[in-house]
């Protein structure tokens, strides 16, 4: 059948919203990479699960391969379309199902976004933690998909923590039930967590069982300057030690620059130190401020830190974070290359020392930003273009280097991704994280729900 038949044949066949716009096509067919052009068949939205068990079974007659598409905010080209696949939009599917009082969970379909479980999670006087920048766009799905994690890993964890139960739609078109909203569960093999970070290579997620939690107490936010990157873990063990963390952040002075641009304010430490942590601490009660002052105190009178402020009302903890989280923003006005990867938090001093070596011999005239999640080992890598650079030129010095940084990583025993998948971009470098044994026992797994190799085809693999 030519590309014409397959269309109207899945126009006459499935009941859901199609579009062949080539707007739409080249919007629904990426994510935030941009290395790679779209070219899907079309974008199909399903409302139902049934809908995606329909599309599902279309697929495998018609020999069709599926892109899911969720709130395409991923880095590794996970959601890309390059190769006339069907792109499944969930952005119709974005429902809430039910509320459970007792249980605290929440019944969700796979396209609802991230801040909109957050906003409703606080209407009913609780708390969904797991957050970042693109919460506002982001879906479930998509943060399932990629097992997601954010700012508050160091306190909550990432999104499998939070996922009491999965339906899905497996390649083969079944539509499982998975977990079913149960804490305990111990009957063989766990399904649900299979799904949960295979980037849609398994099947398609439709809906999930969310648990909520308490509301945070009260928190207060320091902002410190480093002068070496070693004293980070001592600063982390010192308040770790006595107050809880919801958040231990890093950034380099390369970052703060494009953020203090882009904020038209200056950063209130010293502006010329080459490390900065940002501390987020329940503080419940005076006590828990009195500690926190008393450990800066004394890591500044040792020498630990060299500069720093502690928000004292609301409104400053807001200025505060606004100098991280207005990182990705601040510089996406550059073509960015980017690596998300992680180690064990202790090894972070040394990784980022390494990391940046090879940074400055092999980019010493490009600008590149060190940030992220240092509480739990995840350092995020961008390296901007110039605006007056050639883009393959860039990306093929970029992709040059890759090597030597995942090396690097696999010297830590690290991972080469920390909470993007592998997608398109990281596929070739899987290896420096996992074993070939577990590569062919991945690949078995894939060919168990998915025999007919439609799901996300080229993702992982």
């Amino acid at each position: 059948m030519t590309t014409s038949d397959v269309i109207s044949k899945l126009k006459s066949e499935i009941n859901c919203n199609i579009s062949t716009e080539k707007s739409d096509l080249e919007t629904y067919g990426t994510d935030w990479t941009r290395e790679f052009n779209p070219d899907p068949l079309a974008v199909i939205f399903p409302k139902t699960i049934e809908d995606v068990k329909n599309i599902v079974s279309f697929a495998n007659k018609n020999k069709v391969s599926l892109t899911p598409s969720g709130g395409r905010t991923g880095l590794s080209a996970g959601a890309v379309a390059k190769n006339g696949e069907l792109v499944v939009s969930f952005e119709k599917m974005n429902k809430v199902l039910s509320f459970n009082k007792a249980d605290r969970t929440l019944e969700v379909q796979a396209g609802i976004t991230t801040k909109e479980i957050q906003d409703y999670a606080k209407e009913k006087g609780l708390f969904y933690p797991v957050d970042f920048s693109s919460a506002g766009s982001s879906q479930i799905g998509g943060n399932i998909a990629t097992n997601a994690g954010g700012i508050r890993v160091i306190r909550y964890g990432l999104t499998r923590q939070w996922i009491k139960g999965l339906k899905v739609v497996t390649g083969k078109g079944d539509i499982l039930e998975l977990n079913k909203g149960l804490t305990k569960n111990a009957t063989g093999y766990d399904l649900m967590n299979l799904f949960i970070g295979s980037e849609g290579t398994l099947g398609l997620i439709a809906e999930a069982t969310i648990q909520l939690t308490t509301q945070p107490k009260d928190s207060s936010v320091i902002l410190i300057g480093l002068k070496n990157i070693e004293n980070s873990i001592k600063v982390l063990e010192l308040f770790r030690e006595k107050l809880t963390l919801n958040a231990f952040e890093f950034f380099s002075h390369s970052a703060v620059k494009h953020v203090v641009k882009k904020l038209e304010r200056n950063i209130p430490v010293c502006d010329t130190l080459p490390y900065y942590l940002l501390v987020d601490i329940e503080t419940p009660s005076d006590n828990e401020i009195e500690i926190a002052s008393e450990i800066y105190t004394n890591a500044f009178e040792t020498g630990l830190i060299e500069d720093g402020v502690i928000s004292q009302n609301p409104s400053q903890y807001r200025e505060l974070w606004s100098f991280r989280e207005n990182i990705t923003e601040a510089i996406s006005v550059f073509l960015t290359y980017k690596n998300d990867i992680s180690v064990r938090t202790s090894q972070i001093p040394d990784f980022i020392n390494d990391i940046s070596a090879i940074l400055n011999n092999e980019y010493p005239d490009f600008d590149t930003i060190l940030f992220g999640h240092i509480g739990d080992g995840n350092i995020h890598v961008s390296i901007l273009k110039p605006h007056d650079f050639d883009k393959e030129k860039f990306l093929n010095l970029c992709r040059g280097v890759n090597t030597k940084i995942f090396e690097t990583v696999a010297k830590y025993d690290g991972s080469i991704s920390a909470e993007h998948g592998v997608g398109l971009i990281k596929k070739p470098y899987l290896t420096y994280t996992r074993s070939e044994a577990e590569i062919e026992l991945m690949k078995g797994i894939k060919k168990v729900f998915d025999p007919n190799g439609i799901m996300n085809p080229g993702k992982i693999f």
